[in-house]
């Protein structure tokens, strides 16, 4: 089987992760993977040595001149199987293959890790017509794609999974001196990047709320994007600049959730939440909103608290209830490592998804 894969995004996030590791598992299968992502992008510079790797990405959705550059990569390289890993990705791969001539066509699979819907437009109802199956990281994504009129034996439900053991091997952090905290302060986290629908306003209004009932507690919002100046700014309006703290991107974020007493994800939306399953590996108790994949993620009362979307003064009860009893945070962080080992690894997802391509190959 030979898979070419494609990623679109400059930025590094959790889809661009998901490729990686999707990529690097095939190949540890014995499958044969190449990869196209952005020449300037986070993703090609952390693709392993010995990775066929073809620097291409799009100007525009519609860019014609790297649609007709992919056509040629898949005429010389003759894949089975085209993964789209982003809505760019899949416009130029139903494009490329719309103009190549090799025979047969390779089958086109589409990744879905976002719970929007999908758009209306002529563009957008024409490149997913030529999808043969969309895989979406949480069944709440699936059933989204179902009632936006895509055939339920179009699409297939493969979790999104994490390298647990390298996450196991990570070294703490000691967030306390790193970000200069006093040094009892109990540590509440969040990590997503800074957009509408991961929420982070919501945490620091229940940041806000928290600090009545725990004044030493500490919010660290690990993250960038285009909402940090109004995120500085609510934190500034509620007089929390001791309290919440915004450090940006850190590349030992992993080392620093294992420094934290309570891990929050505070998202409106949210397609399965990869971050969530990194704090659960790190032993991590949750706080988390009831919408998306999250609760696939989550068993509240079991692995965390699940509260509704939105709901800062419900999000200050849980965090407060949490903090206050450390028994609970043990417990809840101990099932979260289970269930993620259970459910969540990265050898599932990459078995799963080779099983998807050989579903289509007839195999």
């Amino acid at each position: 089987m030979f898979s070419l894969h494609i990623d679109t995004a400059r930025t590094w996030r959790g889809g661009q992760n998901q490729v990686l590791l999707t990529v690097n598992g095939l190949r540890a299968l014995g499958q044969r993977a190449a990869l196209v992502a952005h020449p300037d992008g986070e993703l090609r510079l952390r693709a392993a040595e010995g990775l066929e790797l073809i620097p291409l990405a799009p100007r525009t959705e519609m860019d014609l001149t790297a649609a007709w550059r992919l056509s040629r990569v898949i005429r010389r390289l003759g894949p089975n199987v085209v993964h789209a890993h982003d809505s760019h990705a899949v416009a130029m791969a139903a494009l490329a293959l719309s103009m190549t001539t090799a025979r047969p066509t390779p089958a086109l699979v589409a990744s879905r890790r976002v719970d929007f819907h999908l758009q209306g437009n002529s563009l957008s109802r024409w490149k997913n017509r030529q999808v043969d199956c969309f895989i979406a990281a949480s069944e709440a994504i699936r059933e989204m794609l179902v009632s936006d009129g895509v055939p339920r034996d179009r699409t297939v439900t493969v979790h999104e999974g994490i390298d647990i053991d390298r996450i196991v091997a990570t070294p703490p952090v000691n967030v306390h001196e790193t970000l200069w905290l006093p040094h009892h302060a109990p540590l509440v986290g969040n990590v997503a990047a800074l957009v509408p629908h991961k929420g982070q306003r919501y945490l620091i209004d229940a940041a806000h709320l928290v600090r009545r009932e725990i004044p030493d507690a500490r919010f660290v919002i690990f993250g960038e994007g285009e909402l940090r100046e109004q995120l500085e700014h609510i934190v500034h309006e509620h007089h929390l600049e001791k309290h919440v703290l915004l450090p940006g991107f850190r590349a030992d974020v992993i080392g620093c959730v294992k420094g934290l007493d309570l891990f929050v994800m505070s998202s409106v939306t949210e397609g399965l939440g990869t971050s969530l399953l990194d704090a659960m590996a790190c032993g991590k108790p949750i706080v988390a909103t009831r919408t998306g994949g999250i609760p696939e993620v989550v068993t509240d009362g079991v692995t965390g608290v699940l509260v509704p979307p939105r709901d800062a003064p419900g999000l200050a009860r849980a965090i407060v209830s949490l903090l206050n009893d450390e028994p609970r945070r043990q417990r809840y962080g101990q099932a979260g490592l289970e269930r993620v080992r259970e459910r969540f690894t990265v050898d599932r997802m990459v078995a799963d998804t080779a099983a998807v391509y050989a579903r289509l190959m007839g195999n």
